[in-house]
């Protein structure tokens, strides 16, 4: 099944979100796993966290001010072209974005600044944006 266009829900998170940066070989830490919302992966290359921003220490690598959509789901793994559709139509809008997939669904991160550009892009492509 694939499901490439079509109106797509999307549920803004209250919190603001940061992006992380820790050593690869760094433990996780307690203070990212805080919230209604965190996302952990390693790589060979860093330990990425997003997380709610207030909880972020100071003194590390770190990109602020991040608002959360996420797109409803779930979706099953074989429709194909949801991501793509929904950051076709954000990138349309001259609007970085930064993805996180879970098992369930997606949940796109765009820059404070750049949400209501987004979800006047997204609400004029017919998708539905709410709380």
């Amino acid at each position: 099944m694939t499901k490439q266009s079509g109106a797509f829900r999307f549920q803004l998170l209250d919190e603001r979100y940061a992006v992380v940066r820790l050593a690869p070989e760094s433990s996780i830490p307690a203070w990212a796993t805080s919230g209604r919302f965190f996302s952990i992966t390693r790589t060979d290359d860093e330990l990425s966290v997003v997380c709610r921003q207030e909880s972020v220490p100071d003194d590390l690598t770190v990109s602020n001010d991040w608002s959360c959509l996420k797109l409803v789901g779930p979706f099953a793994f074989d429709e194909t072209g949801i991501v793509a559709s929904v950051t076709r139509t954000i990138a349309d809008a001259d609007v970085g974005v930064f993805v996180v997939s879970t098992y369930d669904g997606d949940h796109i991160l765009v820059k404070v600044a750049d949400l209501s550009t987004v979800t006047s892009a997204l609400r004029g492509a017919g998708h539905l944006v709410g709380r």
